[in-house]
């Protein structure tokens, strides 16, 4: 069976084109980690073929940086000796230099966990001025050269011994020092595309695209497409530009001839959406292929008559589609869902090993019914985000899977091109079902009012500029410079921070650089811009993602809402807003509520479906695991143990008690967690099934909580 990985390299256009100034600092962190990790990786094994997806907004970013052209703000930030920081630099330094995963990249640097303890786990936007007296010049100092060292992968590391030496320090750099990191940042980003031209050039990768800047082209050609999918989507004023769809594919191919030396043959359209007018402009703009998700395929399968009733085996999906409509056709292969979706939420939970043999495995048992040479499973997601949760950056666990992948006798990594050129689609869709891989759809684009607001802002500057081509005739070099930004905010990530879907505490940066994308339309044609770019888009989100507990709670062991007062002063989490830069699809977690009485622990979780094991891990005051499996009577057995390390456990006892019924619930007596009164608790639960970690709550870091002494609910009183 022909296996095909497909990792999408992708970040937006962060550079005020008037500055020259990168806003956030993601294409310099992400090629001294991600990108430069990852080429390492598949030059490792010179017999695997794989395919990598680059954005061409992401590839100009990359080329400028190198070039020194632009600076991202960070790195100013940090290049600037800590004695001579202003009031202000201070707090952008406090507020940004944390944005790294507290567990992989920050914990294990005691010198910088010590940094984050001091500034608080989540940015108090309010007190971040009172904070700055709190940290020194030399702290200054080692929170800039420590920022940058912990997104350093491990490909770097094996590569530049100053980032050993730095390590081993720990503490007290100095500026020379971080001088030599930051010039070692523009090293790297200098030639990591180096590396991957030599790939492509060996026959081992192949590069293929997406649109220039990423957007979501069924709404660039028209956003009342959106009711397809949504059919009661309430819509902004329509928005229809199809001369940018065509101008975003080919100026994506030029880039691609430019950095590449040859146009790309195949396509990740942004967020894998894609409608049947697209196929037209595909191959206009010299695409073979396309790749999307699994669910467009069966959706498609159902509108197309020629399949519809047919009772269709979900095996028709390993294999080459041919895809037609308005007489062109261009072929297509359709994702994986559940195993990619492993790989970027779930394996970094699980032991590196245990992770890799799940997926051999699983891609032997499709080869076994595949039976066909002919057969092609494709696994496609997001190729730079999902490593940081890894702790080591995912080395052991693409060791362990590119190992198995190119030692296995019926297994056959191939190159998309490969793949085509050999085995041409015998199979036929005559229609296409309008939606992306997130649900079919694109309701983390549109449909929210945040997110209907910036497509009628976007919607009034192209206007604009069609009026203004109509009535005047506009000099070249600033029209050009002009259509660069609108194209800009047309990317698909400013829609995706708007709205309930997804946030982050760099939500109004994220607004605030998709408003400059627009207002440098304007400023480039001389005109000033319209004063409501000026106002925010999005409402600042509350800070806390948690509430901690404020009554003591007796709920009932039953698994049922018993009374409404149950869980009235529980504290709680709500899973569903906890997901980060990447979309989990069919999540089982849906909220969390935590509490206690005097003498017990409890735990309910609101879920999709029935779990099989579920542990809770107390990693303070004492480290303490609970683990409730379910029996094949149905009862559950709940059992608690400690450790010193983390790693090897000891049994406590199984007092503990659990139930499912309407939702999950857990009881554990706090005499087995060995907690006292004003002990500080800190805790997460994952969910299981054979052993392996299917979801984390929260996803990233712990919830945190002070269990109380006898005055609590006197403390606590309200009306």
């Amino acid at each position: 069976m022909n296996l095909v990985l497909l990792w999408h390299m992708h970040q937006p256009d962060y550079v005020d084109r008037q500055s020259g100034k990168a806003r956030m600092p993601w294409v310099r962190l992400h090629a001294v980690h991600s990108y430069l990790d990852m080429i390492e990786m598949v030059d490792r094994f010179p017999s695997l073929k794989v395919a990598f997806n680059f954005t061409p907004v992401l590839l100009e970013q990359l080329l400028e940086l190198g070039a020194g052209k632009v600076i991202d703000d960070c790195e100013a930030w940090s290049r600037i000796r800590a004695e001579d920081l202003t009031q202000g630099e201070k707090e952008k330094i406090l507020e940004h230099f944390f944005r790294a995963n507290f567990d992989t990249l920050i914990r294990p640097l005691p010198r910088y966990w010590e940094l984050l303890h001091r500034r608080g786990r989540i940015v108090h936007f309010g007190n971040l001025a009172e904070l700055t007296t709190l940290f020194s010049a030399q702290d200054y100092r080692d929170l800039q050269v420590l920022y940058n060292l912990a997104w350093c992968g491990f490909a770097a590391y094996r590569t530049y011994p100053l980032l050993r030496e730095l390590r081993a320090q720990g503490r007290d750099f100095t500026d020379e020092q971080k001088d030599q990191l930051l010039d070692l940042h523009r090293e790297i980003v200098r030639t990591v595309l180096s590396r991957y031209r030599a790939a492509v050039d060996r026959g081992q990768v192949e590069i293929t695209t997406s649109p220039y800047c990423h957007p979501i082209l069924p709404l660039l050609l028209d956003t009342n497409l959106a009711r397809r999918s949504m059919p009661h989507v309430n819509l902004p004023p329509q928005f229809s530009a199809p001369e940018d769809v065509r101008s975003q594919l080919a100026l994506a191919q030029e880039k691609m001839r430019e950095v590449f030396g040859a146009p790309a043959r195949g396509i990740w359209p942004s967020e894998g959406s894609v409608a049947p007018e697209l196929i037209p402009f595909f191959r206009e703009a010299g695409f073979d292929y396309f790749f999307t998700d699994e669910a467009i395929l069966f959706r498609s399968l159902e509108i197309d008559p020629r399949w519809r009733g047919k009772g269709v085996d979900h095996m028709v999906l390993f294999q080459g589609w041919a895809v037609r409509w308005g007489g062109a056709t261009v072929s297509a292969l359709f994702r994986e869902r559940p195993l990619s979706d492993f790989i970027g939420f779930r394996a970094s939970q699980n032991p590196p090993d245990q992770a890799s043999n799940y997926l051999l495995h699983h891609f032997e048992h499709i080869c076994d019914v595949a039976a066909s040479p002919e057969a092609a499973l494709l696994i496609a997601l997001d190729g730079e985000n999902a490593w940081e949760a890894f702790p080591d950056g995912g080395e052991r666990f693409l060791s362990n899977l590119y190992q198995g992948l190119t030692t296995h006798s019926r297994l056959h990594t191939a190159r998309p091109a490969d793949y085509f050129d050999r085995f041409s689609p015998k199979v036929e869709l005559g229609a296409l079902h309008t939606g992306s891989w997130i649900n079919a759809d694109f309701d983390i684009w549109i449909g929210d009012a945040e997110e209907n607001r910036a497509w009628e802002w976007l919607g009034r500057t192209r206007q604009f500029l069609r009026r203004l081509g109509e009535d005047r005739a506009l000099p070249p070099e600033p029209l050009t410079t002009a259509m660069r930004s609108l194209y800009s905010a047309e990317g698909s990530d400013w829609f995706w921070w708007y709205g309930p879907d997804f946030s982050t505490d760099s939500d109004l940066l994220f607004d605030e650089i998709f408003r400059t994308h627009l207002r440098n339309v304007y400023h480039a044609l001389g005109f000033s811009p319209p004063p409501y770019l000026d106002l925010p888009i999005c409402a600042p989100a509350a800070p806390t993602p948690y509430a901690t507990p404020r009554l003591y709670i007796h709920p009932q062991l039953t698994g049922r809402l018993e009374n409404f007062f149950d869980w009235v002063g529980a504290g709680s989490l709500d899973v569903l807003a906890q997901q980060s830069t990447m979309f989990q699809s069919n999540r089982l977690g849906q909220k969390l509520y935590f509490g206690f009485d005097e003498e017990h622990f409890y735990l309910r979780l609101d879920l999709a479906g029935s779990p099989e094991e579920v542990e809770v891990e107390f990693l303070a005051p004492q480290i303490r695991r609970v683990t409730a499996s379910l029996r094949s009577s149905g009862s559950w057995l709940v059992r608690t143990e400690l450790s010193d390390d983390a790693v090897l456990f000891d049994p406590v006892d199984e007092r503990g008690a659990a139930a499912w019924e309407d939702f999950f619930v857990l009881m554990v007596p706090v005499a087995s967690l060995g907690w006292k009164a004003n002990d500080s608790v800190s805790f997460f639960v994952r969910l299981l099934r054979e052993g392996l970690v299917l979801e984390r709550y929260p996803e990233r870091g712990t919830i945190d909580f002070l269990f109380p002494s006898k005055d609590f609910e006197a403390r606590q009183w309200f009306v």
